[in-house]
C-alpha cells in the first residue's frame, strides 16, 4: 500500500506535465477504480481532481453512475462459483463481485462528492440503514456542519439510536457537541459534553468542556471532575482516565485508597500505569505490580511467569523507596507469602534464581 500512496502523491504532477484529455484520463480513473478492493484506489479521485477540472469530474461520475445502473450479469445457478460459506449458506464469487463494484463505485461517488463540495450528493450514496450508524451520521454532520447547515447537521446525528451507548463513538459525541454550539445553543453543548464526560471518562470531552468556561471556573470544575473520576465505579477506567489526563498524583491516591479493586488480569493498564508512578510513587506502583503478580500466580498463567518474574524483582527495587507502606506488607513478607502459598510452580521460581 506504501507504493500507491508514494505514486499517488506524484500523480498530479504527472498528468499535469503530460497534458492529460480530462475525458480521457477520467476513463482510465474508471477502469482503475473498478478494481479497488485493497483500496489502493481511494486517494486517486482527490489526486486527480485538479487535472480532471469540472468537465472530467463530471465524466468520471457519470461513468461510475453509469457502472452503478448496469452491475454484473448474475450467471445461471450451475454455474456459479462458491468462494465460501456462512451461517446463511453457501457464498458466490459473482455476489462478491457485485458487492465489492457497488462499494468501490459507491466510495468513488463519495470523493467526487467532497473533492466538488456537494453534500448532498455525499449524502445520497448513504442508505437510509447506513445513516443511523454513527460513523456514517457523523461523517454527514460534519460535512453539512461545514456546509453552514447546522440544523440539517443535527438531524442528522439524532436519527442514530443512543440507547446503545457502548456503540456511540467519541467523534459522533464531538460531532453533537460542536454542532448544538454552532447552533447557538453554548449551555446545551455544555451540559452534553459533560453528561458524556461523567459516563465515559473520555478526557477529550472534559478538555473541550473547560476551555469554553471563564477563567477560574475552570479550575473550579476540574477539581469537580477529579473527584467524579476518583469515585467512579470503573477503578481501571478511571486509573487509565488519570494516565492519560495526565494527574499521576491522583492516580497514586487512587491505587492505594482502591487497592482491593485493583484486578491484575488489566496488564494493559497496570504496566504503563506502574511505569509511570515507580519514580514518585513506589508504594502505588507496588500495588499494582503486586496485583499482576498475584493474579498470575493465583490462576497459574505459566504464559505470563516471565513478567512477574520481572515484576517481583522491580518490587524488591521500590521496596527501599517505600517510605509509608500504610497496610501494604512489607517485600520480605509478600514474598515469603508468595513462597508459602505458590511454592510449588517452579517455572516462576527457577525465573528468579
Amino acid at each position: 500500500m506504501a507504493v500507491f500512496e508514494a505514486a499517488l502523491a506524484d500523480l498530479e504532477g504527472l498528468a499535469a506535465a503530460a497534458k492529460a484529455d480530462p475525458v480521457a484520463l477520467a476513463e482510465r480513473a474508471c477502469r482503475a477504480l473498478r478494481d479497488n478492493g485493497y483500496g489502493q484506489y481511494d486517494g486517486l479521485i482527490v489526486a486527480l481532481a485538479p487535472v480532471l477540472g469540472t468537465g472530467g469530474l463530471e465524466h468520471l461520475k457519470a461513468l461510475l453512475l453509469d457502472l452503478a445502473r448496469t452491475p454484473p450479469p448474475k450467471p445461471p445457478q450451475k454455474e456459479r462459483v462458491i468462494f465460501g460459506w456462512s451461517t446463511a449458506g453457501p457464498i458466490y464469487a459473482d455476489d462478491v463481485e457485485r458487492s465489492a463494484r457497488a462499494s468501490a463505485v459507491s466510495l468513488a461517488l463519495e470523493a467526487i462528492a467532497d473533492v466538488q463540495g456537494d453534500v448532498d450528493a455525499f449524502i445520497a450514496q448513504q442508505s437510509g440503514k447506513a445513516r443511523t450508524v454513527p460513523a456514517v451520521a457523523t461523517e454527514i454532520a460534519r460535512r453539512l456542519l461545514a456546509a453552514g447547515r447546522a440544523e440539517e447537521a443535527l438531524q442528522a446525528l439524532d436519527v442514530v439510536d443512543t440507547g446503545r451507548r457502548g456503540w456511540i463513538p467519541l467523534e459522533w459525541e464531538q460531532a453533537r457537541a460542536d454542532t448544538l454550539e454552532a447552533l447557538g445553543r453554548r449551555d446545551a453543548a455544555q451540559a452534553f459534553r459533560w453528561s458524556c464526560f461523567e459516563r465515559s471518562l473520555e478526557p477529550d470531552h472534559l478538555r473541550a468542556f473547560l476551555k469554553r468556561l471563564p477563567d477560574f471556573d475552570d479550575m473550579e470544575a476540574e477539581e469537580r471532575a477529579m473527584a467524579h473520576v476518583a469515585a467512579f465505579p470503573a477503578v481501571h477506567q478511571a486509573l487509565a482516565f488519570f494516565l492519560e489526563w495526565p494527574a499521576p498524583d491522583r492516580a497514586a491516591r487512587l491505587v492505594t485508597a482502591r487497592a482491593g479493586e485493583i484486578d491484575g488480569d488489566h496488564y494493559e493498564i497496570l504496566t504503563p500505569a506502574a511505569e509511570v508512578l515507580e519514580a514518585d510513587h513506589p508504594l502505588a506502583a507496588t500495588i499494582l505490580l503486586r496485583a499482576m503478580i498475584d493474579f498470575t500466580l493465583g490462576r497459574g498463567r505459566s504464559s505470563r511467569y516471565r513478567h512477574a518474574a520481572r515484576h517481583l524483582q522491580s518490587c524488591a527495587v521500590l521496596a527501599g523507596r517505600v517510605a509509608d507502606r500504610h497496610d501494604v506488607k512489607a517485600h520480605d513478607a509478600y514474598v515469603a507469602g508468595l513462597r508459602s502459598k505458590h511454592g510449588r510452580k517452579s517455572g516462576f521460581w527457577r525465573l528468579l534464581a
